[in-house]
């Protein structure tokens, strides 16, 4: 009996694999929202809800560095970033139907394929690992390590990447429409 209370199965019920799975489900309802929404404003809100329920998940992993910069730089930089893009380019702020490209079906099915896959691929890998998240993993000397020594060049291009998009919203925002003699000019 003391075998069976040392080994930990699959998924045993203690409240945090709960809570867990309880703000997962949360989380993944948020994320299908976001992408099914025909409201670019509404979407970019529903994503606020969706990277914060990762931040939580990441809380209970104990990775508590990690929970704070998804909140601080996706939550607080990267939604704001988009929304002012969003308000720059003068997009629609009701029901969009440029939103739909009619693909529902096919992009649909290449979501769950792809979901299917690699759901299939994370269990067959990690089927008998068992993680224990009691020691404190996510502390800021552990992942500042690895973030300078493994993830310096993708995070520094992120950060471009985003200066450019936030330039060519500014771009686009400023152009004026042509005039009636033809003689359109850019402010």
């Amino acid at each position: 009996m003391t075998l069976a209370a040392e080994t930990r199965g699959f998924l045993s019920p203690a409240g945090v694999e709960i809570v867990f799975l309880l703000v997962g489900l949360v989380t993944l309802g948020a994320a299908v929202v976001t992408v099914t929404t025909r409201q670019l404003v509404h979407s970019a809100l529903w994503l606020v809800a969706t990277l914060g329920g990762l931040a939580v998940e990441y809380l209970l992993l104990t990775a508590e560095f990690i929970a704070w910069v998804q909140v601080l730089i996706y939550v607080g930089s990267v939604v704001v970033l988009l929304l002012f893009g969003l308000m720059l380019t003068r997009a629609p702020i009701g029901r969009s139907p440029d939103a739909d490209s009619g693909n529902r079906p096919v992009a649909l099915g290449v979501a769950v394929v792809s979901a299917g896959l690699l759901v299939t691929l994370v269990v067959d890998a990690f089927r008998s690992t068992w993680i224990d998240v009691s020691p404190a993993r996510g502390t800021t000397d552990i992942m500042g390590a690895a973030l300078f020594r493994h993830w310096v060049l993708p995070f520094e291009a992120l950060s471009v990447l985003l200066l450019a998009a936030l330039v060519g919203a500014i771009v686009l925002s400023r152009r004026t429409a042509p005039s009636a003699d033809g003689a359109g000019e850019d402010r």
